[in-house]
């Protein structure tokens, strides 16, 4: 995956009509004095932001595809990640390097995250190969900021840039981190994920990029993120304008991987399955969960008692309509499996729609 090459005889072709074109364009425009009320300086680009879920491989190939496609047709070089400041600068000298100490040096402080997936550093490393012109926005708080945070300042310091802008823009990352570990204040890291992305998205001058964040960020029609304020991308949506802002989630399945049989309450449905997540980082106990859902299952099943175990439709990696039915398997660190039944009724928990777990015999 990778922009096609032209040969250079194609190229010196190509480039000397390309000359003849605008000469004849500009020698046109000074003969009649042509001005088409257009206003150079007004031209806003676009910024296109994908919701993922965190290290699938799947996810991972789409977004390498999608940006594969706004480098190589859309001459687009700026990628904004879900990423600390610092951890985006120093992405972008390892881009420029001719060797991988600097992204194993990032890679391994993010242990303990999900970005520590040998997944996310191929994606990195594939992006240095087919796309090296590719430049990282880290808009994210300090989330590295004992590590990272400290050796990009010390790197900085070594090369005579202290007061630098960059330097400034580094110590406050640190200070969004530090204040973000000690408050643990979600809403306060959506608006300064929101603030920093405007920075760096307005100081492109007009050029357009694409962001890659996690999908709870991302989802315009969503009600208010933790019900307290919007997500990033209403935010943005807002500030900008739906035709700046362009957001699309990426962590839906349209088609079953697989298709099985499932039997609940003594009869067997169709059950089709949606694939796995991994659940080792946010859950020590559990290992992943696997999603089924049950065909033609609702009214089987839609008075049996609800156990108020509820599961927000976004953790599903399908989208979810009312009067659907779910069998999700819960495997232990042991090896064990719990089973779980859940249906979709129309409820919703802190505006958000949301499923109910019930009993099954």
């Amino acid at each position: 995956m990778r922009c096609k090459i032209k040969s250079k005889k194609i190229f010196f072709v190509i480039m000397m009509i390309a000359v003849a074109v605008i000469v004849s364009v500009l020698w046109g425009i000074k003969e009649r004095n042509f001005d088409n009320g257009f206003d150079q300086t007004s031209q806003t680009g676009q910024i296109f932001i994908y919701g993922e879920a965190h290290a699938v491989e799947s996810i991972l190939e789409k977004e390498l595809q999608l940006w594969d496609t706004y480098y190589c047709q859309e001459g687009i070089r700026d990628l904004f990640i879900e990423y600390p400041y610092f951890d985006a600068q120093f992405l972008n000298i390892w881009m420029k390097s001719d060797n991988d100490d600097i992204l194993e040096q990032v890679y391994e402080n993010w242990e303990g995250s999900l970005g520590h997936s040998e997944v996310v550093k191929q994606f990195l490393k594939r992006i240095k190969e087919y796309y090296p012109e590719t430049i990282f926005h880290g808009t994210d708080v300090g989330h590295t900021y004992q590590t990272t945070g400290e050796q990009y300042l010390e790197y900085l310091r070594s090369n005579g840039e202290v007061g630098s802008e960059e330097y400034k823009l580094a110590e406050e990352a640190i200070e969004q981190g530090k204040y973000y570990y000690e408050k643990q204040d979600d809403v306060y890291r959506e608006n300064k994920m929101t603030e920093n992305l405007i920075r760096e998205f307005d100081n492109l001058d007009g050029a357009s990029a694409m962001g890659i964040y996690g999908a709870a960020h991302t989802d315009i029609e969503a009600m208010e993120y933790t019900n307290t304020v919007p997500c990033m991308a209403r935010q943005l949506n807002e500030h900008y304008g739906a035709s700046v802002v362009i957001a699309e989630d990426l962590t839906k399945i349209d088609e079953p991987l697989e298709v099985s049989s499932i039997t609940v309450s003594g009869k067997e449905y169709k059950a089709s399955y949606f694939g796995s997540q991994d659940l080792s980082y946010v859950m020590e106990e559990y290992e992943y969960r696997e999603f089924w859902r049950l065909e033609n299952a609702y009214e089987d099943l839609k008075y049996n008692t609800i156990t108020y175990d509820t599961l927000p439709c976004k953790d599903y990696p399908m989208k979810v309509e009312k009067g659907e039915v779910f069998v999700i398997d819960y495997v232990r660190a042991d090896g064990s499996v719990e089973r779980r039944y859940y249906r979709s009724d129309g409820n919703e928990w802190c505006g958000n729609p949301t499923t109910d777990g019930f009993e099954a015999d």
